[in-house]
This record gives structure tokens, sequence and C-alpha cells, in this order.
């Protein structure tokens, strides 16, 4: 597609948030990685391009450059962070190193026109999110400062004529005020035609489904009753319809009654399609046997869950491609495939197996956020019963079960679990809250039962609200839901006398506890 936003990714974790706020306002984006050629880049022919923020320093050995064939070209260009501050050094201008750096909120003073700030409606200041530890100390040749802070001369510069604008701030995460209307400027300016809609990405999603598998291809989903999921198959199967082959792979990690529920719904959805239910819960058990540390529990459950692939497949006959529902947040936490950014932890679905599964690998939404899959979803006629499940981690009960899993843990946690769910259905925020789940601890206290002393597990209630899950804050749940949910599981699930609530923000903590 040409005319589009190209991102150029040098690490920043954010940077998903740009393509997604782009996407909102109107404007298709595509990401690529930091050091590809510049023939690359502008083969696409870009109607605009943003430099994102990233972790280095630009005069540290074997940082991310910029290529100034990317600013010989004609295009629009908007650097933020560290993108402005390659803007400056690849020009001409000066940089230094801050001796501690500025990180959180700064108050922006505008102290010169520009097309960016006419969302102030007048004002001067803004309130801004900064996150770096270099700052340009005097702007290339031709550049005007246009904002600063009280501790930083240049935040904001630009050359109006070339039409390259430099931030050293970061519009694109919410702490920023009036963040998205400063993009939309820039994108204004840059002259971009917006109306971009998720329709056009459906559509071009098909056509290049249908272009990879070629007309007698076949692909092998794995299902698991989530919105990724289940989107990614509903997409496939308006693409390549019975070429598609799904298998559900019940690993005994899941929600209470889940597997019914979503081979069941699975099938009333689509008839026709192929489906298979692997009842492989014992083997997944087996393999996480006395496992403890989080990262061994996912790696065992990736393991066998690529052993069930294999067999399954092995029933299918000749199979030519793996589907996955693998999104932005699952690649940036694993290893980004756009830049030099930080590991969080490995996702199962991210990675490895297209090697060792022998298929080509096929992931139509890994440059989508959690909303986008939904509106997506809604675009292929996916019902919102399905839609609007609360997001569930591939390794499912395994990582919320802090310590061993055994067959008792998971008792108790799915019952735990359960009410949770009812519970914020029954007080009607099962839509408003991002995730909402049960953690059990590996810990144990003494209680008070009736008329005699317990000594009983403990169990974390974790609920979240987010648009994409890059950030998310503790949800504020009225008081009288949080002593259901104590309620409820003190007395209902035997072994359990201590509910706790979870109130940290992410970052800090992930949204998982493992």
């Amino acid at each position: 597609m040409t005319g589009h936003v190209l991102i150029i990714d040098y690490g920043s974790q954010v940077t998903q948030l740009i393509a997604r706020k782009t996407r909102a306002l109107g404007y298709y984006a595509e990401i690529l990685p930091a050091g590809l050629p510049v023939e690359g880049p502008l083969a696409q022919k870009p109607g605009a391009l943003i430099l994102s923020g990233g972790p280095a320093s630009v005069d540290e050995p074997g940082a991310p450059a910029l290529d100034p064939g990317l600013l010989e070209a004609g295009i629009p260009v908007l650097g933020i962070c560290y993108g402005m501050q390659l803007l400056a050094k690849a020009l001409g201008g000066r940089l230094t190193r801050e001796a501690h750096g500025e990180y959180g909120p700064a108050e922006l003073t505008a102290t010169g026109e520009s097309p960016l700030w006419k969302s102030l409606n007048g004002s001067s200041s803004l309130r801004v999110w900064m996150s770096h530890g270099d700052r340009v100390e005097t702007p290339p040749p031709g550049f005007a400062v246009t904002g600063r802070t009280p501790d930083l001369p240049v935040a904001a510069m630009e050359d109006r004529e070339r039409l390259i604008f430099g931030l050293q701030f970061h519009p694109e995460v919410h702490h920023t005020e009036k963040g998205t209307e400063l993009l939309k400027a820039f994108l204004e300016v840059a002259g971009l035609p917006d109306g971009w809609k998720m329709s056009s990405f459906a559509r071009d999603a098909v056509e290049s489904i249908r272009e990879t598998v070629g007309p007698d291809g076949k692909v092998l989903c794995g299902l698991s009753g989530g919105v990724d999921s289940t989107v990614c198959a509903a997409l496939l199967a308006r693409a390549i319809g019975p070429r598609l082959h799904c298998v559900f792979v019940d690993n005994g990690l899941l929600r209470l009654d889940e597997a019914e529920e979503v081979s069941s719904s699975f099938r009333k959805l689509y008839p026709d399609l192929d489906l298979t239910v692997a009842d492989a819960g014992d083997e997944f058990l087996a393999k996480l046997e006395g496992v403890s540390d989080p990262e061994k529990k996912r790696l065992a459950i990736g393991h066998t869950f690529i052993d069930v692939f294999k067999r399954e497949a092995r029933k299918l006959g000749k199979l030519d491609f793996l589907a996955q529902g693998t999104l932005y947040p699952d690649v940036i936490e694993s290893i980004s495939p756009q830049g030099p950014s930080a590991l969080i932890k490995s996702h199962h679905n991210v990675g490895g197996l297209p090697a060792e599964l022998g298929f080509t690998l096929i992931e139509p939404l890994k440059f989508l956020f959690k909303d986008e899959v939904r509106e997506l979803g809604a675009e292929l006629g996916v019902p919102d019963e399905l839609l609007w499940r609360h997001p569930f981690p591939g390794p499912g009960l395994a990582i919320r079960i802090i310590g061993p899993v055994d067959r008792e843990s998971l008792a108790l946690l799915r019952k735990a679990d359960a009410v949770v769910r009812e519970e914020l259905r029954t007080f009607g925020l099962d839509r408003s809250v991002w995730q909402a789940f049960a953690v059990l601890l590996n810990v144990r206290s003494v209680g008070v039962m009736g008329d005699g002393r317990s000594y009983g597990r403990a169990v974390a209630v974790r609920a979240v609200t987010s648009v994409d899950a890059m950030t998310a804050d503790w949800a504020r749940l009225p008081d009288d839901l949080l002593a259901r949910f104590s309620s409820r599981i003190i007395n209902e699930v035997q072994g359990i006398n201590r509910v706790l609530y979870d109130i940290s923000p992410k970052p800090p903590s992930t949204i998982e506890w493992e």
C-alpha cells in the first residue's frame, strides 16, 4: 500500500502504540525494523515516516542509526524521543548526555508557532511524558525550536520547509495530554489521506492469505477458544474455506467447562469446518510435575503443545501451513522482530514453532492489538459472546498457579476463577474490565472457619483496565463486588481461606503473575 505511514522501530517498548493510534485515526501504518537498507522502506512509497523512541544513546557504539537516504527522499518525517535525537545528529545538530536523564511527566511550553500545536487552542502549555537520557542542545541548521520544558531547552523542533519535525516527548502514550491530536496534526501536515478502516484490513488480509496459501495449500490452525485464535480462524475460514483444519488442544489447564464451551461454540459458528479436539490433559500435567519456575512452565507447555500438534497433524494428512493468533503485545514482550527492545518473558506462541513443526507460519493478526482484533472479528461476523471473552494466556491456568501445578491446585483455581468471572458478569462489569481472573498463591495462612482452625491456601484476584495490553491499571471495583469475591470463594472453594486483591499497574507489573 502506498501513501501510508511507515514507522521505523528503534526498540521502544511503546512503538506499537504509535501504529495503533495512527490506525485509530484512520491512517494505515506499518512498522519496519531499524537498520534495513534504505531501499526497503522507500520501495513501499510511504506518505510519511515516524522514527520511534528507543533505549540506546545515539552516540554509543552499535546504537541504531538513521540512514540519511530516508531524509533525502522528500517524505515528511516525525522523530519521537530517540528519533528526534537521530534527526539532530544526522542533520548537524549538537547533542549532550544528561547526568540523570528525564523520566516521567513534564510541562512543555510552546515557544513558537507550529502546525502540531493547533490542538492547544491558544494555550502555550502542555503536559507531556518524557523518557530520555540524551538531549538536543542545539538544533540542526534550518530548524526552529518550537517547545521547551523547564529542564530541556529543545523539547520540540521543526524544519517547516522540509516537513521534518522532532518531539523529545512521547505523544503516543496516554500520559501525554493531547498526544493523539499531535499525531493527527502531523499526518494532516504530511497530506496523507485518511479513511482507512478495519474492513480494509480484512479485505487485504484475506487477499494476502489466499496469495500465500495458494489454490491448493492447506492450513492447520491451533484453536484455543480465546478471541485471538477465534478471529484468526474466522479470517482463514473466509479466505480458504474447507482447506482450513482447526485443532483445539485441551491441555488440562483450561478454565471451568471451557473445553466443552469452546468446541460447541465453534462448531455452531462454523458447522462445515473441520475441527479436531485433542484431549491431552494428562500429557501436559505429566510434563509439569514438580515444575515451579514460570519460564520452565512455559517452555514445557510449549514443547508439549508442539508434540500434540505433530501427532494431530499427522492424522490430518498433508498440511502446508500453521496459523497462529499472535498479536503485537505477544511479540514485543518476547523478542521484537522490529527492533532491539528488551526481553520481558517468553510467549508460547511466538517463535520456534515453524522449524519444529515443519510448517510455514502464518500470523495474520501479528500487527494488531486486542481491541483491533475484536473490531476485525465483528467485521467478520464473529458473535459477541466469543469476541468479548477475557484474554486467557496460552499456558492457561499453569501460570496462574504460583508453584507446582497439580490436579488439586487446578481444581481449586478453576472454582475460584469461575466465581470471579460470574460475579463480574452479575455486576455488569465484564466488558468495562479488560481482564479479571484468580491466581492461586503458593502460601498457606491460618484462618478460623466455624469454630475450628484452618490452614488454607490464598487466592489473589486480578482485574485490570486497558485498551491494548501494553499498559494496564488495576480496576477500581465496587466494594460490594470485592466482598462477593471473598465471601463466595472462601465459602464455596474448600481449601481456600484468604482472598487478596492485586492493585499493581502495568508497568511495573505484568498483567499475568507469571
